[in-house]
C-alpha cells in the first residue's frame, strides 16, 4: 500500500502568489523562460531556469547555473516573497481550464492532493512507471535539488479513485477557504487549499495506506528518479526530508489525457503519391474535406499538401497485449519504422511532437510552412491503458501521453533540509 506524507511547504505570502507561479521548468527553453520572467523579478523562474538571470553563452548545466537557482531561492525567502509553514500539511490543489479548443469545448476541472511520497515506494516500485529516463536530465535535476535543497518539480501522480478519499477532499473544499486562487496568463484557475488539522490528516494518510495499493507517475519520471537517486547519493547524511519527494495526486475519475501528435520533416525519399499507395498495404485511407481528430482507437488523421486524410488501421496488424495495442504503436511499426524510416522516436531528429492542447491547427501551420512535410493526428491514450502497461512492467513509446492542464512551479515546494 501508498504511504504519503504531510509536509511543511515553502510557499508564496498570498499577495506574491500569481507573481511567484510560473510554468513548468521543462515546457520552457531557456529564452523563452526569459521572455516570461522579464520585468518579474519575483518569478519563480528565477529559481528554476535560472540561467535565465546569466550571459546567453553560459552552459545551463554548469554549477555556476546551479549556484544562482541557490542564490536566488534564498534571496525569496529573505525578502519574504516564500516562507516555510510551521507545521507539516496537506494541501488540495484545484485546475480549472476553460472551454476552448483542444478541450473538448468544455470547462475541465480536476482536484488533488499535494503531498511527500515515499522514495522507498518508488524504489519498490508500489509507485509505478511506464516511461525510460535519460541520464542527463535526470543529472539536471540531481545537481538542482542538490545544490538548491529544494524539490522544486512537482511529480504528478495518478490513482485508482477512492470513494472515501474524493468525499473528504470535496467536504473539505466545499467548507473551507482556499489561501491561493489565482488565474494565470493562459486562463488556468489555480486553487490551493491547507489541511493543517491533525485528525483529517491522518484520516487521509490512513486512508491511502489502506485503500491506495499503487500510484502511477503520469508526469515527472526525471524529477521522481532525481529524488531517489539524491537520496541515494547523500547516504547516512540524507536528511529525513530526502525520503519523500513532492507529488500531486490525481484520482483517475478527473484525469484526461490528450492526444499527442507527430510532426515529420520529410517523406524519407516517397512522393506524395507513392506514400499514399503504400500505406494503405496496412491502412485503409479516406480523403476528407477538414482536419480531422480520431474518434476512437486506431484511427488517424494525416495531413499533407494542405489535404487531410483518415486512416484506420486494418485487422490483424497488431497485436491485443497492452503495448501492442497503443495507437502509438501501431503508428510506430506500421507507419514511421517501414515507410519513413524513423527507428526511434526518441532520438530521430526528423520528427517532432505537438501537444493536443495546441490544436490541429498548429499541425497545418507548421506542414503548411514547408518546414514539415506531413502532419499525423492521434486518439489520445486513456488513463486505463496507462495503468495497464504500468502493472505489466512495460513502458510507454516515447511522447504517449500529453496532460493538461498543469500544475504550476513555485506555490509549493519540499525542501529536502
Amino acid at each position: 500500500m501508498i504511504t504519503i506524507h504531510p509536509f511543511k511547504a515553502l510557499r508564496p505570502e498570498a499577495q506574491h502568489a500569481k507573481l511567484v507561479a510560473s510554468r513548468p521548468y521543462d515546457v520552457l527553453n531557456s529564452k523563452e523562460a526569459k521572455i516570461e520572467a522579464q520585468g518579474n523579478p519575483s518569478s519563480f523562474l528565477h529559481i528554476t531556469k535560472s540561467e535565465i538571470d546569466l550571459p546567453e553563452d553560459v552552459d545551463i548545466h554548469s554549477q555556476q547555473v546551479y549556484d544562482t537557482a541557490k542564490k536566488n531561492l534564498d534571496a525569496f525567502i529573505s525578502r519574504n516573497i516564500l516562507f516555510r509553514e510551521s507545521k507539516a500539511c496537506y494541501y488540495i490543489y484545484q485546475l480549472v481550464m476553460p472551454a476552448r479548443a483542444g478541450s473538448g469545448g468544455n470547462e475541465r476541472s480536476q482536484t488533488g492532493l499535494v503531498c511527500g511520497s515515499s522514495v522507498d515506494d518508488y524504489e519498490k516500485n508500489s509507485i509505478k512507471k511506464h516511461e525510460f529516463t535519460r541520464p542527463e536530465k535526470e543529472q539536471d535535476r540531481i545537481n538542482h535539488i542538490t545544490t538548491t535543497g529544494a524539490q522544486t518539480g512537482n511529480v504528478f501522480l495518478a490513482y485508482k479513485n477512492v470513494d472515501d478519499i474524493d468525499a473528504l477532499i470535496n467536504k473539505w473544499k466545499k467548507e473551507k477557504n482556499p489561501v491561493y486562487d489565482l488565474i494565470a496568463d493562459d486562463g488556468i484557475q489555480h486553487s490551493i487549499w491547507i489541511i493543517n488539522d491533525t485528525g483529517t490528516i491522518d484520516t487521509i494518510s490512513e486512508l491511502f495506506k489502506t485503500k491506495v495499493p499503487f500510484t502511477y507517475i503520469a508526469d515527472g519520471h526525471h524529477r521522481a528518479a532525481s529524488a531517489a537517486k539524491v537520496r541515494k547519493a547523500l547516504g547516512k547524511k540524507a536528511p529525513e526530508g530526502a525520503n519523500i519527494f513532492l507529488t500531486t495526486l490525481f484520482p483517475s475519475n478527473q484525469l484526461q489525457i490528450m492526444d499527442y501528435n507527430r510532426l515529420v520533416k520529410d517523406l524519407n525519399g516517397l512522393s506524395t503519391s507513392e506514400f499514399l499507395e503504400k500505406i494503405q498495404d496496412l491502412f485503409t485511407l479516406e480523403k476528407t474535406g477538414k482536419a480531422f481528430s480520431p474518434s476512437k482507437l486506431h484511427q488517424f488523421g494525416v495531413y499533407l499538401e494542405k489535404q487531410w486524410y483518415t486512416l484506420t488501421a486494418k485487422e490483424n496488424t497488431y497485436t491485443n497485449d497492452p503495448i501492442g495495442i497503443l495507437d502509438v504503436t501501431i503508428l510506430q511499426n506500421n507507419l514511421l519504422d517501414p515507410l519513413l524510416g524513423i527507428k526511434d522516436q526518441r532520438t530521430d531528429q526528423r520528427i517532432d511532437f505537438v501537444g493536443g492542447i495546441r490544436g490541429l491547427e498548429e499541425l497545418e501551420k507548421r506542414v503548411d510552412s514547408g518546414e514539415m512535410a506531413l502532419a499525423i493526428s492521434l486518439y489520445p491514450v486513456s488513463i486505463q491503458q496507462l495503468f495497464d502497461i504500468a502493472d505489466s512492467d512495460n513502458v510507454m513509446p516515447p511522447k504517449s501521453t500529453w496532460f493538461e492542464p498543469k500544475l504550476r512551479d513555485g506555490l509549493l515546494t519540499h525542501l529536502i533540509n
